[in-house]
């Protein structure tokens, strides 16, 4: 379900992108403002991010192989990571470019004085639904979790991004029509050229959030701290197993889930009772967490050690 309203925002938002690019370009070459060609720039890079975030949700399905035994899942998180180079490099670094030749040989828009600021309107109500529809996918899955909290500790990589990029969206667009705006009313093109480069800083504050965060998931992140309390407990609370003695889980994906435990287990049980309990410990752990998809336990004796005023502590081998 999660999936499908990634996928969901991520189409609305390159159908928004195309569209208001194309706009946008027409602007551009009617008027020659500098902060319309950034804008342009950024719609046309917001549009191939998006493409790169369909096609790598589509090569991360495919099954697993002997050279990749774990699947493709993190691919979803590679190409999230390459949405931030090309929005930092050709979204706001182009901006900045831009800007600095704007403000170093200003000039003001002579004609077709006001297409700018009709583009600029019909691009802000465009951006602002796909915004609508980003926020109400991205709703649904967050939970009671804060923006902030939400893009810092999602394991899918698609909502977060398009939050991120509509929301640069349409700042980018209030910058564009401050500048634009100034630039019609006084004359002094060194308005557009100062819109432009707040274009493009913001574009490169976002592309290093992402950047970032998308480091973090290919390095490899826990589960949650709810999944894991639900883990633990669906181990803890199976017949034969004791306790759980150490665990240790990583997500191979957003929807994928390795979980690896060492159970401490009776020394008096025998393989097959062991066997059965570990078997019903991981069906456990998979109705709790349906994501959980690899699980292995690892049985063990507990044993105890004495502590400096003499008490016992459990622990068991490593």
């Amino acid at each position: 379900m999660a999936a499908e309203g990634s996928t969901k925002a991520v189409v609305v938002a390159l159908g928004a992108n195309l569209g208001i690019a194309a706009t946008k370009f027409m602007a551009f070459l009617l008027t020659g403002s500098s902060a319309m060609l950034a804008e342009s720039i950024h719609s046309v890079a917001d549009s191939g991010n998006q493409g790169l975030l369909l096609l790598g949700g589509r090569r991360a399905k495919r099954d697993a192989t002997a050279a990749h035994p774990f699947g493709y899942g993190r691919e979803r998180y590679i190409y999230a990571f390459l949405v931030a180079i090309v929005l930092f490099s050709v979204g706001g670094l182009f901006a900045l470019y831009e800007a600095w030749h704007k403000i170093s040989d200003p000039h003001p828009i002579e004609e077709w004085r006001w297409v700018p600021i009709a583009v600029l309107g019909v691009a802000i109500v465009l951006e602002s639904m796909a915004m609508r529809t980003a926020i109400k996918e991205s709703n649904a899955v967050r939970g009671k979790a804060g923006w902030v909290e939400f893009i810092r500790r999602s394991k899918s990589p698609e909502l977060p991004v398009i939050l991120l990029e509509d929301a640069g969206a349409l700042l980018g667009l209030v910058f564009a029509l401050i500048g634009v705006g100034l630039t019609l009313i006084t004359g002094d093109g060194v308005y557009d050229g100062l819109g432009t480069a707040a274009i493009g800083l913001l574009l490169v504050a976002i592309a290093v959030v992402l950047a970032v965060e998308m480091k973090s998931l290919l390095v490899g992140e826990s589960a949650t701290e709810e999944h894991v309390r639900r883990i633990e407990r669906a181990i803890a609370g199976t017949e034969d197993i004791d306790s759980v003695i150490h665990m240790r889980t990583m997500h191979l994906g957003p929807d994928e889930l390795l979980v690896a435990a060492k159970v401490a287990v009776d020394g008096e049980d025998d393989a097959v009772r062991v066997t059965r309990a570990i078997d019903a410990a991981e069906a456990r752990v998979r109705r709790e967490v349906p994501i959980a998809t690899l699980i292995y336990i690892e049985p063990d004796l507990m044993r105890s050690r004495q502590t400096a005023d003499g008490t016992a502590v459990p622990t068991a081998d490593e």
